[in-house]
């Protein structure tokens, strides 16, 4: 069961029309959220990021759109899916149809989708650089549009070479994220990830990870720019995002890393940042 513009209807009878710009120009934003133990994470978070993401996409949000529709809708859905269990939630917005480069419109469509959560459990997390093709730096490259093509270039590399995940770089060279996630090192009692001016994602876990260190006094968090070369400076590394919240990197190329500070960290996450 999907929800497309407050109505829910069965995953089979919903199509894309011929003019859909999400399918035609990736003219379309989606966030990602998760769904467990009967509880929405971050629920405002991700909402005001939406909202933000529409706004820089120049697509208009309908008066009724606010937190409370946007939750309900969600639910709803969750409710229809009967997914009793915990649960991906995507919310896609896109351009209505219409036009080409040049909408004909700024109104928007909006698509719910749900599934089970399946998050593999490795014993060995290993990552590589991905170089092929470099993310673009900038706030555009912040938010979550249908344009992936570069995370699916690197998920292929990724399994053709039995990695469990790879590294995205900018023009500059610089570290951006992984494909799936933001990235974070651990090198003493400083925890440093790449700043959002790098074009990594404006991810919610990172940002309320970021907002629970800076009240510690044990660690320190930083964003500064990070080279490949720091990777292997790195006492340990984890990566984040809203579905699997924290993985402790083991390896990088003939590095292996601790877990140690990881393990707290992510112990803090859910006692402190959570609950």
């Amino acid at each position: 069961m999907i929800n497309f513009n407050g109505r829910l209807i069965a995953d089979k009878a919903f199509n894309l029309g011929l003019k859909n710009r999400a399918f035609k120009y990736g003219d379309s934003v989606f966030d990602t959220l998760k769904w467990e133990n009967g509880l929405l994470y971050f629920v405002e978070d991700h909402y005001f990021r939406l909202m933000s993401s529409m706004r820089m996409l120049r697509m208009k949000i309908p008066l009724n759109f606010t937190l409370e529709y946007y939750e309900a809708q969600i639910r709803k859905t969750l409710e229809e899916s009967r997914e009793n269990k915990n649960a991906r939630v995507r919310v896609s917005v896109y351009r209505a149809d219409g036009g080409y480069y040049a909408p004909q419109t700024n109104e928007s469509d909006f698509l719910i989708e749900v599934a089970p959560i399946e998050i593999p459990r490795h014993e060995n997390y290993e990552i590589e650089l991905y170089k092929d093709f470099p993310v673009a730096s900038g706030l555009l490259s912040t938010i979550k549009t249908n344009n992936r093509i570069i995370n699916v270039l690197a998920s292929v590399y990724a399994t053709e070479n039995a990695y469990q995940n790879c590294i995205l770089i900018n023009e500059k060279k610089e570290v951006v994220e992984a494909i799936n996630s933001n990235i974070f090192l651990i090198r003493g009692n400083q925890v440093i990830t790449p700043p959002l001016d790098s074009g990594c994602i404006n991810g919610i876990v990172r940002k309320k990870l970021i907002e629970g260190l800076q009240k510690r006094d044990d660690l320190k968090v930083l964003e500064l720019a990070v080279s490949p070369f720091d990777l292997l400076k790195a006492d340990e590394i984890f990566l984040t995002n809203s579905i699997n919240e924290i993985q402790p990197v083991d390896q990088y190329r003939k590095k292996r890393f601790s877990q140690e500070k990881t393990k707290e960290i992510e112990s803090f996450f859910h006692s402190d940042i959570k609950k």
